[in-house]
């Protein structure tokens, strides 16, 4: 018998700077039933789903800071949704600011399970944007500023009846990320994401922003032999338009399910768990086709490091642009 797990992707619209958390909890609310009506199993909610996404804004204010952040989880805000998901027989994974007792800061994803049970928490690695004010900008990316990288890598656990692992908004940019999972047998990936359509440093990539969306959700589900649930807060908020496109991905990199909107949405797919070991163990087979020996400069280096430049005169050097 297939291991077949109803997902919903719950896509946020815009949540505004004077909106409350209790006003938000009440949108998950209403979409958490609504899959569950639907047979949901699994509901996947966006990256900083509680609040609108504060790193656009500069401040050095630590109190004003801190009150973006979620000192527990569940906390009287949130308890409603772990509540009722618990009654409801459905589980989520849930995009939030972290604030630790010892008083680190984190882009955090909570997986809790069927009956309520806090699996695992997620710590978002790779952190985007700049850390110091730059009011050139339209509207600024402090993510930098405003979180500290996950210290505890990617994980995976069992749960929904498979394997699932967890990561965030620009950890889907990069390969390791997926990798990293796929090395554990990863079956499903729950991936939420805040993507602003304007990219300052280069408006050239305006346009690109779903095609790239897609193509590094699609690589990372069929590179691995994993289903992927990509899930946007978009719309305008706070006047920036953000990429909406919320999808599931099946392990084959194909989209099976698709948000129509930029509002609040639900979108639903039937994860047969079981069609990952098609590509797990046939063209991705890898503890016969992958050779890790010639991959140590992955892990040994940070940044590129160019080969040697073509001496002086070289016939196929480049030309002197002088």
């Amino acid at each position: 018998m297939n291991r077949v797990l109803n997902v919903a992707a719950a896509q946020m619209g815009p949540v505004q700077r004077d909106h409350s958390r209790a006003d938000v909890v009440e949108r998950l609310l209403l979409m958490l039933r609504t899959a569950g009506r639907r047979g949901a199993q699994l509901v996947v909610f966006p990256e900083l789903a509680l609040t609108t996404f504060f790193p656009r804004r500069w401040s050095d204010d630590q109190r004003e800071i801190d009150a973006w952040f979620e000192t527990e989880m569940p906390g009287p805000e949130t308890k409603p949704l772990f509540d009722e998901a618990a009654r409801l027989g459905i589980g989520f994974c849930l995009g939030y600011a972290e604030l630790t007792q010892e008083g680190h800061h984190y882009n955090t994803q909570v997986m809790v399970e069927r009956d309520g049970r806090i699996v695992a928490k997620y710590r978002k690695v790779h952190i985007p944007g700049h850390d110091s004010n730059e009011p050139w900008r339209p509207f600024q990316h402090l993510e930098r500023h405003y979180f500290e990288s996950g210290p505890d890598g990617f994980g995976v656990w069992r749960a929904f009846g498979g394997i699932v692992g967890m990561a965030t908004c620009n950890d889907r940019r990069w390969p390791e990320t997926y990798r990293v999972m796929g090395l554990q047998g990863v079956e499903l990936i729950t991936i939420g994401y805040n993507t602003p359509i304007h990219y300052a440093p280069d408006p050239g990539q305006n346009a690109l922003q779903l095609f790239h969306n897609d193509l590094c959700l699609a690589g990372g589900a069929y590179q691995n032999g994993t289903w992927v649930v990509g899930v946007a807060k978009g719309g305008t908020e706070e006047g920036v338009e953000s990429l909406c496109q919320t999808a599931i991905f099946a392990p084959s990199g194909q989209v099976v399910a698709r948000a129509l909107t930029t509002s609040d949405e639900v979108v639903m797919a039937v994860c047969d768990l079981d069609l990952c070991f098609k590509f797990k163990h046939t063209l991705f087979q890898m503890d016969r086709y992958r050779e890790p020996q010639h991959y140590t400069i992955i892990t040994n280096q940070k940044g590129v490091v160019e080969p040697p430049p073509l001496p002086d005169g070289h016939p196929w050097g480049l030309a002197d642009p002088k």
